[in-house]
């Protein structure tokens, strides 16, 4: 290969490698957009949004009708609807816990849902666990062991561990879970880790809130 064709070679390779980064950049970016914004954006410019439709929620022991655009998630009919603010907004992809809370005293991360799925049903947050100035036993039990340092997760993981000890009371199992016979599951350590796996701390009070937990379910710590 003679020398002219040799650079003109490099030049189409060196074009070849800018449209791939430029393209892979492109794609990230679009990737990387707030889900909520996606979807809080017609499809088309002309195209007008949904009507509101009236979702009839019971939250916390009290009713609330609201008129909803139908692509509202939980999270944000509870916060930004209702100021229920205890569920927090982390990812808003499901990968944190940090807006968990209880739908039929089930677990569930409200911002996957839609408010429009769950009319009529009974939802609790973590505004409604203590009975006036009494707190919940898992409340309490975070407060002695001290299971949390900047509290952002901490409304999550008190209803996801309030909903997890339900499901290993009724024996569900987990993927650590030994026995599959029993009628309730043993809640060790490993237990408790990998079933508290989906609401993440990143102050990392892990071993706190484990001990929390453990002291809730009536054991010793």
């Amino acid at each position: 290969m003679d020398e002219e064709k040799f650079h003109t070679r490099l030049d189409q390779i060196e074009v070849t490698r800018r449209t791939v980064i430029e393209t892979g950049t492109t794609a990230l970016l679009l990737t990387a957009l707030p889900r909520a914004a996606l979807a809080a954006a017609p499809l088309d410019d002309n195209q007008p949004p949904p009507p509101p439709v009236t979702v009839e929620l019971q939250i916390n022991g009290r009713p609330y009708s609201l008129a909803l655009d139908p692509r509202t998630t939980l999270l944000d009919a509870l916060r930004e609807h209702l100021a229920l603010t205890g569920p927090k907004k982390g990812c808003d992809h499901g990968q944190c816990g940090a807006c968990t809370v209880l739908i039929e005293g089930r677990r569930i991360n409200s911002c996957l849902t839609l408010a429009v799925m769950h009319d009529g049903q009974s939802i609790t947050t973590i505004e409604g666990l203590a009975d006036h100035e009494s707190l919940h036993p898992m409340q309490s039990a975070f407060v002695e062991h001290d299971g949390f340092q900047c509290g952002y997760c901490t409304s999550g993981q008190i209803c996801s561990a309030i909903g997890m000890l339900a499901e290993s009371q009724l024996g569900m199992p987990s993927y650590v879970t030994e026995n599959l016979n029993q009628p309730a599951v043993e809640l060790t350590d490993a237990e408790i880790r990998e079933r508290m796996s989906g609401n993440i701390c990143r102050c990392a009070a892990y071993p706190n809130i484990v001990a929390a937990i453990k002291q809730a379910a009536g054991m010793s710590t």
